[in-house]
């Protein structure tokens, strides 16, 4: 196959090493808004550099497209591939608000197109593995998840006033895994934030730490925090308690974490740093899927639609957090 990918920074540098080996990929295109980064991708991945035009115009369009843009060009792209008829991976989010997003959707399904959006949490073997355990009952009924997210150091300053907060741009994942894992829809949530951490996050009106109660539709409750200062390490989990059992999604030997009693384990030599490295298998899979999808394979495993649901949750929790109060999902455009 012909590949097209945009966005060559380092998640799409990540991407394109990762599809430049995949057998099914015959060929690799490569753009970027600056050309001089998709030149150096290219070099680095054995790519051709075109530019963003050359993707949708020409006898040589791709057979798929992967973008990897930053986040305001998601929308605009989605409905230049639609259009175009190109199947399209998009990492999250596909826009920052509820009216790009369900723009984006329209277009989509009014050409009849594939879209699969990169929540590749679900392509982990720990939170498919949970996923197994509470569909086939083996932690009984389950009463309380516990979700987190931790980096382990804040973004650059300039990163944040375009990332939409941090539960649109980090808890956002933890939203998707939650109803991904459980099942259940989100009813109500209720969030809180401080930002009382370096001053970049007061000035950009976001938060550098967040808790949200969330309740199912089946009463479950939930719990995802997330922080942008864990200098501990990069420390994603998700522990599932049920009447018969309790599992651990991301509790391992580079766990950031250390036990305070006098057996317990202590600092692991060598925490996760960052996402790129405790994910890459989970990220391999999703770009092998979705090849799979645009082959006729496989059904889509995480459509637009996904995106939306894990949208409208953030969007909730920043109504709560802005009014003091609880929000149900039913107060929120989209659903």
């Amino acid at each position: 196959m012909r590949i097209g990918l945009i966005g060559t920074g380092r998640i799409g540098t990540f991407h394109a090493e990762v599809l430049s080996r995949h057998p099914a990929v015959g060929s690799l295109l490569v753009a970027d808004a600056d050309p001089e980064r998709a030149a150096a991708a290219a070099t680095r991945t054995g790519a051709t550099a075109v530019t963003v035009d050359a993707m949708f115009t020409g006898g040589g369009l791709p057979d798929a497209l992967v973008i990897c843009s930053a986040t305001a060009a998601h929308a605009p792209l989605i409905a230049r591939a639609a259009r175009a008829g190109l199947p399209a991976f998009c990492e999250k989010p596909i826009a920052l608000d509820l009216p790009g997003t369900l723009g984006a959707l329209a277009e989509v399904e009014a050409a009849g197109s594939v879209l699969q959006l990169g929540f590749m949490r679900r392509f982990d073997a720990g939170y498919a593995e949970a996923r197994a355990a509470v569909r086939e009952g083996r932690l009984g009924r389950l009463h309380t998840v516990r979700a987190t997210t931790s980096d382990p150091a804040p973004p650059p300053a300039a990163y944040l006033p375009l990332s939409g907060g941090l539960y649109r741009d980090c808890l956002v994942h933890d939203f998707d895994i939650l109803r991904w894992v459980t099942g259940r829809e989100v009813r109500e949530v209720y969030a809180t934030g401080s930002d009382a951490g370096p001053a970049m996050f007061r000035e950009a009106g976001d938060v550098d730490t967040a808790a949200v109660l969330l309740t199912l539709d089946d009463g479950t409750l939930a719990t995802a925090t997330a922080t942008r200062c864990n200098g501990a390490g990069y420390d994603v989990r998700m522990e599932l308690a049920g009447e018969l059992d309790q599992l651990a999604v991301g509790l391992d030997d580079r766990t950031p974490l250390t036990s305070a009693e006098p057996d317990g384990p202590g600092a692991p030599p060598k925490p996760w740093p960052g996402f790129l490295e405790r994910f890459a298998p989970a990220y391999e899979a999703e770009l092998d899927a979705f090849l799979r999808v645009v082959r006729g394979e496989l059904a889509n495993p995480c459509d637009g639609r996904e995106a939306l649901h894990a949208l409208r949750i953030a969007e909730a929790c920043e109504v709560s957090r802005r009014e003091r109060r609880p929000v149900a999902m039913a107060e929120v455009p989209g659903g």
